[in-house]
């Protein structure tokens, strides 16, 4: 996949999620396909819902002022929104699905959590309306559009960009005599320096098992060939064979050891290690673009002490090394609305330039997917640069929970807190993984 600043691809944790959606597929795959109808008249009234994932405080008003500014245009309209966090959506998602009362509109990542929506007819299939001969779709960016695609049509609204960087504390660095390492080897070295000078040298929460998986798709991402990569995402022709899959997770434990608290990272939550490095307790984190101005929002680290670097790459590594691992996030129309126009005028509404703007710029910093959406001179300039790298990028590796099939995830999941709490090696995860693919098939 080439690189561009608007790509495709996955995110976060579906195991549990993935699960359910495809236990719900037997109820609902009856029903035929919806398709959206561009000629259709829309009605300007009624209520449409939406499940964001959008519930942190920082984040929530940009809903709600988007919600608030439609419901202006149109005074016969109400929008319902349902704000619920990165975690805590899975969950209402899953209650949501079990109980047939998905809203309107509701959040989705790519690769296998969308699909399931589709493959249990809960998507509409707005291609007619979304395509890029479209007018809608010519103001999106093409490939963040096609990270939705399933089937050869066009089940998702991408709303903004996402991808992985390490993020780091310049004074933190410079007080333990750091720079900026280059490699594998001179992160691992910067991890010790910045050891003895008193500091953490990474923040790092597993309890909730996806922060782990990220880390692993960099450096698979590094250390195995795309094509290996990718012929492994499908479960008839995964091997997981590569040599490259251990080396991985032996760099990936080795860097645990050596630059967060080891075995006892799997007891700590991924948003406790994004507070510790706002509040200058550790000198980096790795995270998502689209958290770069919440690391430095209300805590200890200012905006002009914060860097960032994407996760070096190893010694001999036989992947690529200008991959980047990331994905675009988006919504999708219920097909069971009673009023899809609507629905889809509204989500036309919320992805316009000038929405896109505010959503580009602090305190939201999520990089919209809508051409033109973003002004340069109002964005945190490292996520303007984040952007760059990823352009600059051969390839965005998938998140690994959404790239393989739930089975395959959660071997993911168990075996990465299995290697950190010391209880299996790089080549006991490794197996468990091939014996989840071979379940899959």
């Amino acid at each position: 996949m080439k690189a561009n600043p608007f790509l495709s691809t996955t995110s976060l944790g579906s195991i549990a999620a993935a699960a359910f959606v495809i236990g719900s597929v037997a109820a609902a795959s009856g029903a035929e396909p919806v398709v959206a109808d561009p000629n259709a008249t829309v009605d300007y009234s009624g209520t449409v819902s939406v499940l964001t994932k959008f519930g942190l405080q920082q984040l929530s008003p940009f809903f709600v002022d988007a919600a608030r500014d439609y419901e202006k245009l149109h005074p016969g309209v109400k929008v319902d929104l349902i704000q619920e966090s990165d975690d805590s959506v899975k969950g209402k998602t899953k209650a949501l699905v079990a109980s047939n009362s998905l809203p309107d509109v509701y959040f989705t990542w790519t690769g296998s959590w969308g699909e399931n929506f589709v493959r249990g007819n809960r998507a509409v299939d707005l291609t007619p309306v979304i395509g890029p001969d479209t007018e809608w779709g010519k103001s999106l960016a093409t490939a963040a559009v096609s990270a939705f695609q399933y089937n050869g049509k066009l089940y998702g609204i991408p709303l903004y960009l996402d991808a992985k960087f390490m993020g780091y504390n310049e004074s933190l660095f410079e007080k333990a005599g750091v720079a900026e390492p280059k490699s594998f080897e001179e992160l691992l070295g910067a991890c010790a320096a910045l050891k003895k000078s008193g500091v953490t040298p990474i923040s790092f929460g597993n309890k909730e098992g996806w922060p782990g998986v990220h880390y692993a798709g960099q450096l698979l991402a590094y250390n195995v060939p795309q094509a290996t990569l990718e012929k492994d995402f499908i479960p008839a022709t995964a091997e997981f064979a590569d040599p490259g899959y251990v080396a991985s997770l032996t760099q990936f434990k080795q860097l645990i050891d050596e630059c967060s608290n080891g075995s006892g990272t799997n007891g700590s939550s991924y948003a406790s290690a994004l507070q510790q490095f706002s509040n200058g307790k550790s000198a980096m984190y790795y995270q998502e673009i689209i958290e770069f101005d919440q690391s430095t929002a209300d805590g200890a680290l200012k905006r002009e002490d914060f860097g960032f670097f994407k996760l070096p790459v190893p010694k001999d590594a036989k992947g690529d090394p200008k991959a980047v691992e990331g994905a675009p996030e988006g919504y999708m129309i219920n097909a069971a609305s009673k009023n899809i126009p609507l629905a889809i005028d509204f989500m036309r509404f919320v992805t316009s330039a000038e929405n896109g703007k505010v959503l580009s710029a602090p305190p939201y910093g999520q990089p919209s997917a809508t051409v033109g959406g973003y002004s340069v001179d109002a964005m945190n300039p490292a996520v303007v640069d984040g952007l760059k790298v990823i352009a600059d990028a051969s390839y965005l590796m998938p998140w690994l929970d959404t790239a393989n099939p739930p089975r395959v995830a959660a071997a993911w999941f168990s075996g990465l807190q299995a290697l950190i709490g010391g209880s299996m090696t790089p080549e006991e995860v490794m197996e468990r993984v091939k014996e989840a693919a071979t379940s899959s098939k």
